[in-house]
């Protein structure tokens, strides 16, 4: 088949496509992807055919107000502009979209290229696939990812659920007429969203979900299908830099800290506060920068800053992995066997703070607006001495390491009878 992947957006969003399309591609399927700009190389580097949309997806993340806006943990905030920013980029994508998924037998999007995809494959009248990382359909064994903590206050997940939905729907709602109506002469979707379309609601959905750690819900249909995480592996014949190896090799294994693509408004002052925890705890620490900007000015030996980190390989040699419990991230910590201290900062990310907390992988995790050098250096002491928890981390690293989600996704795409109109 001839299969276009539409995954807009930051290095987190993009990640899990391009592992699943590493295996489309061995399996023998021709496979385009579209995304922003930011992520050319990264796409090409692991042989994919890259459509590029040009927007800077880090220009927006990298903004004072989306900095404050996450930060503050405020959803609303984050989210309004990400509708903002989307409206910017909606004809060019409705546009590099189009040509992307011309001649194409299959049309496969998850959250960030939802509305967009479902679009254009209705408009070309090509088949379209569902395929997400984050757990996307209503479920009673579980909250909406958005909204975790509202059945403490309701007793129930539906409304959790549905304003998850609706978030996401009003993200995207101000592209709409852009994207529908403009670019492709469709109908607008209905005001509420088109999450009850039989296309969207009855069709088949892969989830790149471990169900080692999220077993496929009683309440999913048999058109859904848990294949286990999208890993991007590292070559075999991968060699960390020489500083990455040299610094490992100097001492006791360090703890890593990482943000991932989430910025920070003063990254000195965050640095600061890392480092006073890992003198407090004694620890060595490794340092993702990312597009978090965070600060390398005068940083002790003791404490090495890298640009680009290869989480498969890094993940098993480390202590405890600090980060912003960003989907991919998380899925990464918690296959490295070793306890997750997370810190989420909004969107998804107190979703997977709590389900690590939950299953007993990690400390109770500290939202980015109570961090303090004491809260982190109790959480790393906890991470690295707890020795209960630290079986629990290995035991669930084991099961996630004997899974192959790519392999069992491919194999569901293969199985699964698509025919053009």
């Amino acid at each position: 088949m001839k299969i276009a992947i539409i995954a807009p957006g930051s290095r987190g969003d993009v990640q899990p496509y391009v592992a699943l399309g590493k295996g489309l591609i061995k399996a023998g399927h021709l496979v385009r992807l579209l995304s922003t700009m930011n992520h050319e190389s990264f796409v090409k580097s692991n042989g994919i055919e890259f459509w590029p949309v040009e927007v800077n997806t880090e220009d927006m993340i990298r903004s004072e107000k989306m900095r404050a806006a996450m930060e503050g943990g405020s959803l609303i905030k984050s989210f309004a502009l990400m509708g903002k920013f989307m409206r910017q980029g909606a004809a060019l994508l409705v546009e590099r979209g189009l040509a992307t998924c011309q001649g194409m037998d299959l049309v496969l999007a998850g959250v960030s290229g939802l509305f967009v995809g479902y679009s254009i494959a209705q408009k070309l009248e090509i088949p379209f696939l569902q395929a997400y990382n984050i757990p996307f359909t209503p479920t009673n064994t579980f909250p909406g990812v958005l909204f975790p903590k509202i059945p403490s206050a309701f007793g129930g997940y539906s409304v959790s659920h549905a304003l998850t939905r609706q978030a996401l729907w009003m993200t995207y709602r101000p592209t709409d007429g852009v994207v529908r109506k403009d670019g492709l002469g469709l109908p607008k979707f209905p005001m509420m969203g088109p999450y009850k379309s039989e296309a969207l609601d009855t069709k088949p959905i892969i989830y790149g979900l471990s169900p080692s750690i999220i077993p496929k819900p009683a309440d999913w249909g048999n058109n859904i299908h848990v294949t286990g995480f999208w890993f991007l592996d590292s070559p075999d014949d991968l060699e960390p830099s020489p500083e990455l190896l040299e610094f490992i090799e100097r001492g006791s294994p360090p703890v890593y800290i990482g943000f991932g693509s989430i910025s920070n408004r003063k990254p000195e002052e965050t640095t600061n506060l890392i480092i006073k925890a890992l003198k407090q705890t004694g620890d060595r620490a490794i340092m993702y920068s990312g597009w978090g900007g965070l600060s390398k000015s005068e940083l002790p030996d003791s404490v090495l800053m890298l640009d680009s980190v290869p989480h498969t390989w890094l993940f098993p040699r480390v202590k405890a992995v600090v980060h912003h419990g960003g989907a991919g991230t998380t899925a990464a910590g918690l296959r490295g066997g070793t306890p997750s201290i997370v810190i989420p900062f909004h969107g998804d990310q107190p979703f997977w703070a709590q389900l690590v907390s939950n299953l007993g992988a990690g400390p109770k995790y500290i939202p980015r607006s109570k961090l303090t050098a004491e809260r982190l250096a109790q959480a790393i002491h906890a991470a690295e001495n707890d020795q209960g928890m630290r079986y629990r981390a290995a035991e669930l690293g084991s099961k996630i390491k004997s899974e192959d989600g790519v392999a069992n996704a491919v194999n569901v795409i293969d199985q699964l009878k698509f025919e053009k109109k």
